[in-house]
């Protein structure tokens, strides 16, 4: 006798047309599950599958707040989750009444790092599931000793603060040896006008707009440093896919990336501080000439961020992240998913 397979449903905002984070995320754990359940990606439920599906996973708590209040409606008794971004944590749950329902709904919600439960209403804290999400694991290349070429990664938009990098580049114009690379569309046209006077009045600073994600994960595993001066975050795949390549970031001292990368981290940098994060370039860069001594000034402190950097890469493997989720989803079709911080 052939056993059918749970069907499972996945909410994206984003399908594979925009190739953005949440249509990475959900295309990744589609893979994952697939297999022991079956999968579909849909951006608008109820489709012409629905009447099968015995899970849904809802991105967003407000972009997807009628496909979750319409699964609670129709399918009280069977098991929703709910994935929660930056946007949702930090801005939509504190002003949106459909986003707070959201949570209210579900019987899970999963956040993408340690810091996010500490974000959520007491009253629903005890549902929040951590799933840190993953990726593959990079060679370590070497790298120059001559100077220090950092590289920051994420659309030109106001969250990202790409204005705290335009102000460290012209900050450090004139100190030699520290180039700084610069990845993302153009989201706001007004930030990309000022990353073009930006390369236009710093010859260490390039811009190079969108690019395929393999070529950004090349430039990651070539820099010495990835830069994240994101303002709000729920869990950055560019800092996973820094520590799996053994380059080190320098991020800013926001929820979201403390909770990626812990709380004694040592490259963290005042958010919107864009003396600060300098510094740490400056830091950083007397660090390169000093690779395997403690001599020079900055001593070993590259190291000390590829240390810490390839502990927390632990946490981001695809075996880790696939284990955690499909536990998730065999307690949401047993109608037990009790949370964990």
């Amino acid at each position: 006798m052939t056993i059918s397979m749970p069907q499972l449903v996945i909410v994206s905002p984003a399908l594979r047309d925009a190739n953005n984070g949440n249509w990475q995320t959900a295309h990744r754990w589609q893979r994952h599950l697939t297999g022991t359940y079956r999968v579909r990606i849909v951006r608008d439920w109820p489709d012409a599958l629905a009447a099968d599906d015995a899970v849904m996973i809802a991105l967003h708590a407000r972009r997807s707040a009628a496909a979750i209040a319409l699964w609670s409606s129709v399918h009280p008794q069977h098991g929703l989750a709910v994935v929660l971004t930056g946007t949702d944590l930090y801005h939509d749950i504190l002003t949106d009444s459909q986003a707070r329902r959201s949570l209210a709904l579900a019987q899970a919600l999963i956040v993408l790092q340690e810091r996010a439960p500490q974000a959520l209403p007491e009253a629903v804290r005890d549902k929040a599931r951590v799933i840190f999400q993953s990726t593959t694991e990079r060679r370590t290349l070497a790298k120059s000793r001559r100077y220090l070429r950092a590289v920051m990664v994420g659309h030109l938009r106001d969250e990202k603060s790409p204005q705290t990098l335009f102000a460290a580049a012209r900050l450090l114009a004139d100190r030699p040896g520290i180039f700084i690379d610069h990845i993302g569309e153009p989201l706001d046209p007004a930030l990309g006008e000022e990353a073009r006077a930006t390369m236009t009045s710093v010859a260490s600073y390039r811009w190079f707009g969108g690019l395929p994600h393999e070529t950004v994960r090349r430039h990651i595993q070539r820099a010495h440093l990835l830069i994240h001066a994101s303002r709000m975050e729920g869990g950055a795949h560019v800092i996973m896919e820094a520590a799996a390549s053994g380059t080190p970031v320098l991020a800013s001292a926001v929820a979201g990336n403390i909770g990626m990368l812990g709380t004694d981290y040592a490259g963290y940098f005042p958010c919107d501080d864009a003396e600060a994060l300098a510094a740490l370039l400056l830091r950083c860069h007397e660090a390169v000439g000093a690779a395997g001594t403690d001599q020079a000034p900055g001593g070993n402190f590259l190291q000390q961020l590829g240390a810490q950097c390839r502990e927390r890469a632990r946490l981001f493997t695809p075996t880790r992240e696939r284990a955690e989720l499909r536990r998730l989803v065999d307690e949401l079709l047993a109608g037990d998913p009790g949370g964990t911080h």
